[in-house]
């Protein structure tokens, strides 16, 4: 089984890759993918074409919209949304979907499995996420932006819209290839700050990494251990 663990930037899985090894029946390696969406999508499609991998695991840190979740608590995705795709209108948020420039069923023409969709309902969701996750993680929803959000209004247009629980400029990247090239896929993130907190004083990126790579080491143990 070939796992590739990927991540924007390298320290957030550096902690993890002295500990985490190949063995006989599991090879597993690690990419930087770079920062956004755009390098994410590029760098996969390489990683797919090249590697053909069995699973891959994407491990980041993200802001969150709910203030109930501690700071440094690591979730895993469900549901992908593209957070900042669309247009604005007298202060109503619209996507590619409201705009009717793109359906359920117009990404799935020239996938290499054309029974499989990308998206359901608006949303790039993870259909192998109860198989693949052995730690049991909290599944969130997340959209994915190429801006941070940091004004109320918006913040409060992406609540009202999604109901995200998490924010990064990475995730769509991963689920819409990894529906795309039929290929499993597992996005965790640890919290890291509030959304809208610019106070850089009160985000914790040290143990949001500590605690992504505590739950990256145990993932990995559970799907390897047999």
């Amino acid at each position: 089984m070939k796992i590739i663990i990927i991540s924007a930037t390298e320290f957030e899985f550096n902690p993890s890759i002295s500990k985490i090894k190949s063995s006989k029946k599991y090879d597993i390696s690690f990419v930087v993918t770079g920062v956004g969406m755009l390098a994410t999508a590029v760098r996969l499609s390489r990683i797919i074409y090249k590697h053909k991998p069995d699973l891959i695991i994407q491990a980041g840190i993200a802001g969150c919209f709910d203030i109930n979740i501690k700071l440094g608590e690591t979730v895993v995705v469900k549901n992908e949304f593209l957070g900042d795709m669309g247009v604005e209108e007298n202060n109503i948020w619209k996507d590619l979907f409201d705009m009717k420039l793109k359906d359920d069923s117009s990404d799935t023409y020239d996938s290499p499995n054309d029974s499989k969709a990308i998206y359901i309902k608006g949303s790039i969701p993870n259909k192998h996420i109860n198989y693949f996750n052995p730690t049991n993680l909290t599944t969130v929803n997340a959209i994915t932006v190429n801006q941070i959000t940091t004004q109320q209004i918006r913040i409060n247009q992406l609540i009202e819209k999604y109901n995200p629980t998490i924010e990064s400029m990475e995730g769509a990247a991963l689920h819409f290839a990894g529906n795309y090239f039929d290929i499993p896929y597992l996005q965790i993130r640890s919290i890291s700050n509030y959304i809208g907190e610019r106070d850089k004083s009160k985000w914790r990126i040290k143990e949001a990494i500590e605690n992504l790579n505590i739950e990256l080491e145990k993932l990995v143990t559970q799907l390897t251990k047999s």
